[in-house]
C-alpha cells in the first residue's frame, strides 16, 4: 500500500512537473522568438529587397511559431488538469474513503494547470498579433516605396 502511494505521489509529481515544464518553456520560447522579431523589424532596411515576397518571408520567419505556442498552450494546461483530476479520482477511489480536503486540494492543484496555460496563450497571442500588425506595417510602406520608384 505503501509503495503504491509513493508511486502515485511520484507520477503525480512528474506530471506536474512535466505539463508546468512545457508551459514555462512554451513562455520563454514565445518571449524570445518576439524579442528577436522587434529586432528584425527594427533594423530591417526596405532597400535591400527587390520583391515583396521575399521581404514578406523574412518578415513571417517564425510567427507561426508564436501563434502555434498561443493556440495549443491552453491545451496542454487542460491536459495537466484532466490528468491531475484522474489522479484524485484515482487517490481517492485507492483510499476508500472521502476526505473533502484531500479532493478540494487534488483538484484545485489540477485547475493550476489549466489556469498556466491561459497565462501563457494570452501574451502569446498578443505578441503574435504585435508581430502581424507590425509585418503589415512594413509591407504597406515597402508597398508605397516602390510606387513611388515607379511614379519617378
Amino acid at each position: 500500500m505503501i509503495l503504491a502511494e509513493n508511486l502515485m505521489q511520484y507520477t503525480e509529481e512528474i506530471l506536474d512537473y512535466g505539463v508546468m515544464g512545457i508551459l514555462i518553456l512554451m513562455s520563454v520560447v514565445t518571449l524570445w522568438l518576439f524579442i528577436e522579431r522587434m529586432m528584425f523589424y527594427s533594423s530591417v532596411r526596405l532597400d535591400d529587397y527587390e520583391h515583396r515576397d521575399e521581404l514578406e518571408l523574412d518578415l513571417t520567419d517564425n510567427i507561426s511559431v508564436i501563434s502555434a505556442i498561443g493556440t495549443n498552450a491552453p491545451y496542454v494546461g487542460l491536459l495537466g488538469t484532466v490528468l491531475g483530476i484522474m489522479f484524485t479520482f484515482y487517490t481517492m477511489g485507492d483510499a476508500g474513503a472521502v476526505d473533502a480536503k484531500k479532493i478540494m486540494i487534488g483538484l484545485a492543484l489540477a485547475l493550476k494547470a489549466t489556469a498556466m496555460g491561459l497565462v501563457v496563450a494570452i501574451p502569446a497571442i498578443i505578441t503574435y498579433t504585435i508581430s502581424l500588425r507590425r509585418v503589415e506595417r512594413i509591407l504597406t510602406r515597402f508597398d508605397l516605396a516602390q510606387e513611388k520608384k515607379r511614379q519617378e
